[in-house]
């Protein structure tokens, strides 16, 4: 059972499509554990709480959350679908990153950042993080947000769970391309 695959199944199912195994996910993005590793064992025998335990506990970006008592689980953030991970509202460092790809240059000059099929658009606090995000893309490229700014003009933005900002969008003028 390759772990890194189910990982990305189980992002798939709670960010875009529950759907597909037959569950659904409530209106703050939770989902009942047990459906879910139901669903998920009807194409991957063997799958069970302890794998799912296990896939959530060393996951490399922190994608999931238990709620307490491991009855529920949920996506941090990623979603397509609307949910409201009761994200908190928090004040952004002076300056966040945001990685992309070089295909999406003209696009960024021209409307800023939008989040396109996401909910919010992913900001991070570091290049390097924003490098990786990037180089997913194509040849990265890393826009500096003036985070402060925007906060100051009335933006919100919220701290996800696993450390990746998030905001409605970046208008232009809180746009600059790092060189």
């Amino acid at each position: 059972m390759n772990l890194q695959s189910i990982s990305r199944y189980i992002s798939l199912i709670l960010r875009h499509k529950p759907e597909v195994i037959g569950i659904t996910i409530d209106e703050h993005g939770w989902a009942n554990v047990e459906e879910l590793i139901q669903g998920i064992a009807k194409n991957n025998p063997g799958f069970n709480k302890e794998i799912l335990e296990e896939i959530v506990r060393t996951d490399n970006k922190q994608r999931y959350s238990f709620n307490d008592d491991k009855t529920l689980i949920r996506a941090n953030q990623g979603h397509s679908i609307p949910v409201d991970v009761e994200l908190e509202e928090k004040e952004p460092p002076k300056i966040l990153y945001h990685g992309t790809g070089e295909k999406y240059i003209a696009s960024i000059d021209q409307n800023g950042l939008i989040p396109k099929s996401r909910l919010y658009v992913h900001l991070s606090k570091d290049v390097e993080t924003a490098k990786a995000v990037g180089k997913r893309h194509g040849k990265e490229v890393v826009y500096s947000i003036n985070s402060e700014q925007m906060y100051k003009d009335g933006y919100k933005f919220y701290l996800s769970k696993n450390g990746v900002w998030l905001t409605k969008r970046v208008p232009v003028k809180y746009v600059m391309k790092e060189v």
